[in-house]
């Protein structure tokens, strides 16, 4: 097969392009350009797609004898990932910029391309499990690593762009991977994963969001009584689930500690209350996108996930018209509107993704 190789400047993508190649496809690295100031997004560990990252990505595919581009995607990942970060954040939401990323990025403007090319498929570093059907469907599954697991993030990943797409680095945990980047003589075998979100370096999404959307005053409320505690600059400095920086001066009554249970962002006001308020038993979501292709019929159980790390819960799912329905069988805390919900179907092979939408409501 043709594959195309996006290639970050990191240990993972060199390494899944090293064993595209192994695998005796004919291979082309790419190397994403993604911010139109690419000098600055590069800080130690923090953020990525830098001109460091890009002359890292072209000695690795030296290393492995590749053709090797860099491919400017900087206006498109700014409207798709970067605007649609901050609007989710003015409407008091919560995003997956990692997530986005994927669905429009990396499996929609990248594989269009690559497929308009003559490419059969795109080769990331991702830590997933890919397994082929009989008929050249994919079927996603959790990787090998459970702490580098991301298929929560590539969930929303249709079987279009399943049919296309290569994770060659599912069924090996990240030392291995770092041990054989060195064995193949690839200098990033150590370089530190990058964290955060990309296109905040610094490492302050609060600052971030101030600079884009500027002062929106607002009240921070107890949720059971009213009372103003606190004025902010804007809801766009707060999540569901958030302990700090509240700017609350006084304790709770019962002197616990006060989180954000939920943010309305017409009138700029951000309620705080107890931890035990934020558990959520039922989850709203639209949007779905189906790993098969369509939704399992009728009720069904599965394993829900909120978060890309950890937020898992025993489920039972009901797809609609309008969207989807998760009763969880225990409470999860911390389920925010525009999160997503990933939904698994257990599996002694690695669990089986089935969907994924993106939360509107929890309760």
């Amino acid at each position: 097969m043709r594959v195309l190789a996006a290639m970050s400047g990191g240990v993972d993508s060199a390494v899944a392009a090293a064993r595209a190649v192994d695998a005796g496809h004919d291979v082309v690295g790419v190397h994403l350009a993604l911010s139109e100031t690419p000098a600055a997004l590069r800080g130690g560990s923090r953020g990525c797609c830098s001109k460091e990252d890009a002359g890292d990505a072209r000695r690795a595919a030296d290393v492995l004898d590749i053709p090797f581009y860099v491919w400017d995607f900087a206006a498109r990942f700014t409207e798709d990932v970067v605007d649609d970060f901050v609007s989710s954040y003015a409407a008091g939401q919560t995003p997956n910029p990692c997530l986005r990323c994927n669905e429009k990025i990396k499996f929609a403007a990248l594989l269009d391309r690559a497929l308009g090319l003559g490419f059969d498929a795109v080769c990331t570093g991702h830590y997933a499990q890919l397994t082929r059907n009989d008929d050249g469907a994919g079927e996603l599954r959790r990787a090998v690593d459970g702490d580098k697991d991301q298929s929560y993030v590539l969930a929303v990943l249709t079987p279009h762009q399943l049919a296309h797409a290569m994770f060659p680095l599912g069924d090996t945990p990240k030392s291995q991977v770092r041990a054989e980047a060195a064995r193949r003589g690839l200098r990033v075998a150590d370089k530190p994963d990058s964290h955060d979100i990309c296109f905040i370096p610094s490492g302050d999404t609060r600052a971030f969001l101030t600079s884009k959307l500027g002062t929106r005053p607002g009240a921070v409320v107890d949720d059971s009584t009213g009372e103003e505690l606190a004025r902010h600059d804007g809801v766009h400095g707060f999540t569901v689930g958030q302990r700090k920086g509240l700017g609350v001066a006084a304790p709770a009554a019962d002197g616990r500690p006060r989180y954000v249970l939920g943010i309305e962002p017409v009138s700029g006001t951000v309620r705080v209350g107890p931890a035990a308020a934020l558990d959520v038993r039922t989850i709203e979501a639209a949007r779905p996108v189906w790993g098969g292709g369509r939704a399992p019929g009728g009720r069904f159980r599965c394993v829900a996930q909120v978060r890309a790390h950890g937020g898992l819960a025993d489920a039972t799912a009901e797809p609609s018209a309008e969207g989807l329905r998760v009763e969880l069988h225990e409470p999860l805390r911390g389920v925010a509107p525009g999160q997503a919900v990933a939904l698994y179907r257990p599996d002694a092979r690695g669990d089986v993704v089935l969907g994924s939408a993106t939360i509107t409501a929890a309760r």
